[in-house]
């Protein structure tokens, strides 16, 4: 039967790349690898090992080549995404671990490699941070080819996709999206993975809409079924009715007009309707994200992030190797502020490979992570500051320590980094001396002493992510409860009011650089708050631009004011939601 005469069927997922696609479906399953489990012989394991590390030469071999076609086809920016891949087989806890393993249990080396690997992979996939955890998928792509190798397997690939189809898939690995034939592939589905996907990094650089997150969709659907994928709202449509084509086509007109005016407005400064300039800044993980930023006409970064150089090296980096990565980065964005954000670490995103630095807790999101971390380990924590120090001599860097709870924190930190100044004086190294220091927000007992917190920082900055979180009581990366992780509660939003006031009591600045400050419905709800700033993941730009330049300052206040009298978070959500539609009009 056809299946464009079955019944209508609509799945909610998570839209990951935007755009719309109407086409065929083509299910992709990716088969497990069977590992056999075998002894080796003593005389035969010296041979063993050579086998390893001839898997490992062609892996790399293949990812070399894999990274040649991407830089070609897509862009040298895209084709970053492997050089992780390539760390995974330099890394040696990884190797090493695996050689100890065979050598004290002898058993075949597939075995041992599989066993370890699957040890960090777990280990990454526990990581609350989405980015972060989304990192396990480059050591499980990675340790698939190293298995097929030693198997002698055929690797899975995308490559030969035939006609014009909409890739379903249950996850898609970054090899396996490098291989997709861009001309085949209308758009990409996936049942897990999240908008930091490795597959929707590289959807978005083929223009290809991606939804992610839609449930057991591979068991729904069939080679062959027509599907519509809205990449915007994150919703797959099976078998639609020629109603809901029509309608689509209609929206895919309207959409692609938005867009271009979006694009056309970020030409212009964020400066609202009523002569109000708002410094729109960008989130950043690392050096190759500098493009991003310049592209998007970011005003600089609020937050650079810096687990990920911890957390792609089986190794706590040194002094110098964090110096030349943040001074890249302050180099090619100055004269615009770089704050680089002290390490993240510990609890919920430990290093694999140091399992002493970070014994298993129970709950890690409230366990020994960040400045608690790091006011333990002076020596990893002054390494940092010494690099950051010694950056701010090449552009307008500024610091900012994450998770404070409170003002003896703050001091202690600030403690820390006056001995770090006092001993690059002594090496004669330049440095910033006026560097500014700022705090995150994300703790509630750091919101409810703002006071005191204030005295000590020339600026802060809100992680609504962490304190919605902590305000409520959700562990978003819950999916029983995420449902009642809600930005709009009451709670959330005199918190954010109590910060703002006891900071500007202190005349000193405050931006947001959680999830709300990149959604254009919410931006205006925080700037009516009284936020002087919002930092976001640089494609958020263009969207959050246009509403600052659609409004009023003035009506942004009245919003806050009217949203502080609220009690419910729906009603509050329903009044943000309409003031960026009266203002947003993509008709």
């Amino acid at each position: 039967m056809d299946s464009r005469s079955k019944n209508e069927v609509t799945v909610q997922g998570i839209a990951a790349s935007q755009g719309i696609a109407y086409g065929q479906v083509f299910v992709y399953i990716q088969s497990d690898i069977t590992v056999p489990s075998y002894q080796v012989e003593p005389d035969k394991r010296i041979e063993e090992v050579a086998r390893f590390e001839q898997a490992l030469l062609v892996t790399r071999q293949q990812i070399a080549k894999i990274q040649s076609e991407v830089s070609k086809n897509l862009g040298p920016e895209e084709a970053l995404i492997f050089d992780a891949h390539l760390l995974v087989l330099e890394d040696q806890a990884l190797i090493g671990e695996t050689i100890r393993e065979f050598q004290a249990t002898g058993r075949n080396i597939e075995t041992c490699f599989n066993q370890v690997s699957q040890r960090y992979i777990k280990a990454f996939s526990e990581i609350a941070d989405e980015y972060l955890r989304e990192r396990a998928s480059d050591l499980r792509d990675v340790a698939q080819r190293v298995l097929q190798n030693l198997l002698g397997q055929a690797e899975n690939s995308l490559s030969r996709l035939a006609d014009k189809r909409i890739v379903v898939a249950n996850d898609i690995t970054p090899s396996d999206s490098a291989s997709i034939d861009r001309s085949a592939a209308l758009a990409i589905v996936t049942d897990s993975g999240s908008r930091t996907s490795h597959a929707v990094i590289v959807a978005r650089s083929m223009k290809v809409p991606a939804v992610v997150g839609v449930r057991n969709l591979t068991t729904r659907v069939q080679n062959g079924d027509w599907a519509i994928v809205d990449g915007y709202d994150g919703v797959i449509i099976l078998n639609p009715t020629e109603s809901t084509l029509f309608r689509y086509g209609k929206i895919q007109e309207r959409k692609k007009s938005f867009e271009s005016r979006l694009l056309e407005a970020n030409r212009r400064p964020a400066v609202t309707l009523d002569g109000v300039s708002v410094p729109l800044l960008a989130n950043i993980e690392k050096m190759d994200e500098v493009g991003l930023v310049q592209e998007y006409r970011a005003e600089g970064v609020g937050l650079y992030r810096t687990e990920y150089l911890f957390l792609n090296s089986s190794r706590v980096p040194s002094e110098q190797e964090q110096f030349l990565a943040y001074k890249g980065v302050a180099e090619a964005l100055a004269p615009n502020p770089v704050i680089i954000r002290s390490l993240d670490l510990g609890g919920d995103k430990p290093m694999a490979g140091n399992p002493d630095l970070f014994p298993k807790e129970d709950n890690p999101f409230m366990g020994f992570r960040a400045i608690r971390f790091c006011l333990e380990h002076r020596d990893i924590f002054k390494d940092q500051l010494r690099a950051i120090l010694m950056a701010s001599a090449y552009g307008k860097v500024q610091l900012m320590y994450p998770m404070i709870s409170g003002h003896e924190e703050l001091a202690r930190a600030n403690a820390v980094l006056t001995e770090c100044m006092q001993e690059l004086k002594e090496r004669g190294q330049p440095f910033d001396e006026n560097l500014s220091i700022g705090a995150m927000i994300e703790i509630p007992s750091a919101a409810m002493t703002i006071d005191l917190v204030a005295r000590d920082c020339a600026f802060v900055s809100i992680g609504t992510n962490d304190l919605i979180q902590y305000l409520l009581a959700i562990d978003r990366v819950n999916d029983r409860i995420a449902h009642l992780y809600e930005p709009t509660h009451p709670a959330v939003i005199r918190t954010l009011k109590q910060i703002v006031d006891g900071a500007h009591r202190h005349k000193i600045p405050v931006s947001v650089c959680g999830e709300m400050a990149g959604d254009p419905v919410y931006a205006p709800l925080l700037l009516g708050l009284g936020v002087d700033s919002l930092s976001m993941a640089p494609s958020w730009v263009p969207a959050v631009k246009y509403v600052i330049r659609a409004m009023t300052m003035a009506d942004a206040r009245a919003l806050a004011e009217e949203a502080l009298t609220m009690s419910s978070p729906r009603e509050i959500q329903a009044k943000c939601d309409a003031f960026y539609r009266a203002r947003v009009e993509m008709e």
